[in-house]
């Protein structure tokens, strides 16, 4: 990847406020930006303490420090012998140090002071969080986000002295390619999605598909592998697998593969050196000859049963459940956060799921519909006048 100067760039080094809020759309390259506006700024101040925050440890190492680390690789300033590994500090030769760490770290969060803050996908992270990160910041604050949902930035922070707004979208970022200009704009008439993710302005949650799930730090050891889902991609798309435990009346979601370029060779190599390798695997039945395939390698796959309406039926038997999900599934949390209905010209939300992110919420609905009762399985294959779409 080769990093550009970009109007993104420009556009946050132009921010004088001590409060600087940047909310920004799909590939809006806002969370780069502000990453090479910290490295600019620590190769050129001496002794200072930069701080860089996310809601949780896989959500860093899987974002803003790989974005780091790709960053000083690729523009030929990173020297292993001033990454700490373990306490994932970077020190530049002005002495100036870039810490990362999680929100969930009370240690961390009312540790000592710092010059500068960057709450990354602030959104996500406690408004008492940010209160605790914000007295203990002597200089600077960048706080980034997807316009999702309404959150403190909008009700407690925005608008107050010292504090500046600043909306980023695709167009900002030059760096983009061709394909994926093409994909976002192709979006436009989902009038929901396109106002998040196109225009980066605040969106409405109606058209959100699942709530209410919960993030837990871990499996529980007392937890029953019950099942895993399977959706298969490759080069635009990307294979998403998880487990599915049973744990206390719900289920628990653990991430565990969402990548591109997967041929089914490694995708069996994934999946047979997971614990209990023998677990079904419930995939996408639209591709039998991948299913063929795994069988081959020795996975015990099977083709969800598909019919007239049954991605609405999954979807409704998912959000009759009781779902945890772990933190480490950084992918899945962020396609659940994401997972929309598709809208009209009008912005009237339709009965068919939008396919942004949407891998990974497939890969669970095939999971659990292995686990639905038999009886419920045989009652949606009957045609509903209500439900027409075929999948």
């Amino acid at each position: 990847m080769i990093f550009k100067q970009t109007t993104a760039l420009h556009k946050i080094g132009a921010m004088r406020s001590r409060i600087r809020g940047i909310s920004g759309g799909t590939s809006a390259s806002k969370t780069i930006s502000i990453l090479m506006w910290l490295i600019d700024y620590s190769q050129t101040h001496e002794g200072e303490l930069i701080s860089v925050v996310s809601e949780s440890f896989p959500h860093l190492k899987r974002g803003a420090i790989r974005d780091f680390l790709n960053i000083m690789n690729d523009t030929g300033y990173f020297k292993d012998s001033q990454w700490n590994r373990t306490d994932c500090i970077y020190t530049f030769e002005t002495g100036t140090k870039i810490e990362f760490f999680s929100a969930d770290q009370p240690s961390k969060v009312r540790g000592p002071r710092r010059d500068i803050l960057f709450i990354n996908e602030a959104n996500n992270v406690p408004y008492e969080t940010y209160t605790q990160l914000e007295v203990r910041t002597k200089k600077i604050i960048f706080i980034d986000h997807n316009p999702v949902r309404e959150y403190w930035w909008y009700t407690d922070v925005m608008g107050k002295p010292n504090t500046e707004f600043l909306t980023l979208t695709y167009k900002d970022n030059e760096g983009l390619d061709k394909s994926i200009v093409e994909s976002i704009e192709s979006r436009r008439d989902n009038v929901a999605w396109w106002t998040v993710y196109g225009e980066g302005q605040l969106g409405e949650v109606e058209g959100k598909i699942y709530k209410g799930w919960k993030i837990v730090d871990e499996v529980p050891h007392e937890a029953r592998l019950d099942s895993r889902g399977l959706d298969f991609g490759y080069s635009q798309d990307p294979a998403a697998l998880c487990s599915i435990y049973y744990y206390n009346g719900g289920y628990i979601i653990d991430e565990n593969l969402c990548r591109t370029g997967m041929l089914n060779r490694q995708l069996a190599d994934v999946i047979n050196n997971l614990p209990d390798p023998q677990t079904i695997v419930s995939a996408d039945s639209a591709e039998p000859k991948s299913i063929d395939e795994l069988r081959e390698y020795g996975v015990n796959a099977v083709g969800v049963s598909k019919g007239q309406g049954s991605v609405n039926h999954g979807i409704q038997w998912v959000q009759s459940q009781k779902i945890s999900i772990t933190k480490r599934s950084v992918n899945f949390i962020k396609a659940y956060r994401n997972y929309m209905w598709q809208t009209d010209k009008d912005g009237n939300i339709l009965d068919k799921p939008d396919h942004y992110l949407s891998d990974a919420m497939d890969s669970v609905r095939y999971g659990l519909e292995s686990l639905r009762p038999k009886l419920q399985v045989e009652e949606r294959s009957e045609p509903s006048i209500l439900n027409t779409l075929i999948y």
